[in-house]
């Protein structure tokens, strides 16, 4: 191995500095975990850090670590007032958002709910329960039950403004695990708060005490883990005394194959906390989500609970729950599926109009997504590049040499506007943007 690996190491960091993945003011991978995820020593990843903070680029905090500083956005500022770059071009065509689409979301009901919330003066004039709102929360049993065979009571759930929320509630609880497995890298706000609280952050390692896993959403392309799997995980996790985060992201558009039984509901000891949220049904400004605890965690957690604030809205979740409870959650995920199946439909036709009828389509187990496999001479980030500068945003599942396979989605971009927004894509592909 090369004596100046750590000059390799600290170009990687210094471009990520500089592209604003890691964002200015943003704390610094963890020595620790940036030695398990590049390979390489401690002394390499320190001798990169302190290259790196002798240049400016990050700044020592005691007792904290390193930081961002704001080096990039200087930069940026003189390359924008000396007219050598252009600011990033307007993404006028999204593939790569699996948001909801806007036109299914029902602003005039949402907003009855929210002013009925808010007319209960005496309520909205306290703090929020820490748990979350009792109403809400017996709201979701009801919900989980009819939707994920999950059986609970209403004081083992706990409410949060966001999956991130909730984790930093849950990790303090974790006492004793140090180590915690991701299936994959992209998961970096998760990643972030585990690694935040000291933990070492690994990608598909099952000796991790704790696994994080998204069941119904297992890949980028949307794997789903079948109920052999997910047996054999409950049984490995219980042998080896792990504990399984079950994130359930995007369970509701598992669409193509039948519904899977949640590893909350299949578990049979005390090993597994469940995570759901609403971001795929509602809007992503609704900020709601829950865990919902196994017996141990849960008497930890009541120790601790008053000394919590809730995080999540207050006058949200007392609208939430009658939403839940009159039946319109449930309408809006069979209205989405509906929708979203006929943007399938228009979005397999649009490809083939603009790539012909005989290109490599594959539909995702989603329902929502689908893989496009196209020849080009550009390398993904190539492809990405221009693509961007043409105003559209993509995903790249997989590139190799000659071939490029792209996961569309058809979620929230107007149906009017896939084939137009492929047409671009030609174009780029074929050299002539």
């Amino acid at each position: 191995m090369s004596s100046y690996l750590y000059l390799e190491v600290y170009d990687q960091l210094k471009k990520m500095i500089l592209s604003q993945k890691l964002a200015p003011g943003s704390r610094m991978p963890s020595i620790r975990s940036c030695m398990a995820e590049m390979n390489v020593s401690r002394t390499t990843i320190e001798n990169a850090y302190q290259q790196l903070a002798s240049e400016g680029y990050i700044i020592s905090r005691p007792q904290s670590g390193f930081y961002v500083t704001e080096i990039a956005l200087v930069r940026q500022d003189k390359e924008n007032a000396s007219g050598t770059i252009e600011a990033p071009a307007r993404v006028r065509y999204d593939f790569a958002s699996s948001g909801v689409d806007p036109s299914s979301f029902r602003f005039d009901l949402w907003q009855r709910y929210i002013k009925s919330a808010l007319r209960q003066d005496t309520r909205m004039l306290s703090y929020g329960e820490p748990q979350g709102e009792a109403d809400f929360r017996s709201a979701l049993c009801d919900y989980v039950r009819k939707t994920r065979n999950i059986i609970c009571s209403p004081d083992d759930i706990v409410v949060g403004a966001g999956v991130q929320s909730l984790l930093s509630l849950l990790i303090p609880l974790l006492t004793g695990r140090h180590t915690v497995s991701f299936p994959d890298g992209s998961f970096l706000q998760g990643r972030t708060v585990f690694t935040d609280y000291g933990f070492e952050a690994r990608v598909r390692d099952k000796t991790c005490d704790v696994i994080y896993v998204s069941p119904a959403q297992m890949t980028k392309w949307g794997d789903v883990m079948p109920v052999k799997r997910r047996l054999e995980l409950l049984s490995h996790a219980q042998e080896h005394g792990s504990l399984i985060l079950e994130d359930d992201y995007e369970n509701e558009f598992v669409s193509l194959q039948q519904p899977t039984p949640s590893l909350f509901s299949l578990a049979r000891s005390d090993n597994v906390v469940y995570l759901g949220s609403f971001s795929r049904l509602l809007l992503p400004s609704i900020r709601i989500s829950f865990m919902i605890l196994p017996p141990g965690l849960l008497e930890t957690y009541r120790k601790k609970a008053s000394s919590y604030n809730q995080t999540a809205s207050k006058a949200e979740q007392i609208a939430l729950a009658s939403f839940i409870r009159d039946g319109h959650l449930q309408a809006q995920t069979r209205r989405l599926k509906r929708l979203y199946a006929q943007k399938m439909k228009k979005l397999i036709a649009a490809c083939r109009n603009v790539f012909g009828p005989a290109c490599l389509l594959k539909k995702g187990p989603g329902g929502i997504s689908l893989s496009l496999t196209v020849p080009t001479r550009l390398s993904g980030e190539e492809l990405q590049k221009k693509a961007q500068a043409s105003g559209l945003r993509l995903m790249i599942l997989s590139d190799e040499e000659g071939t490029v396979n792209l996961l569309l989605s058809c979620s929230t971009l107007p149906a009017e506007d896939f084939e137009p927004g492929l047409v671009i894509l030609k174009s780029i592909l074929q050299g002539s943007v």
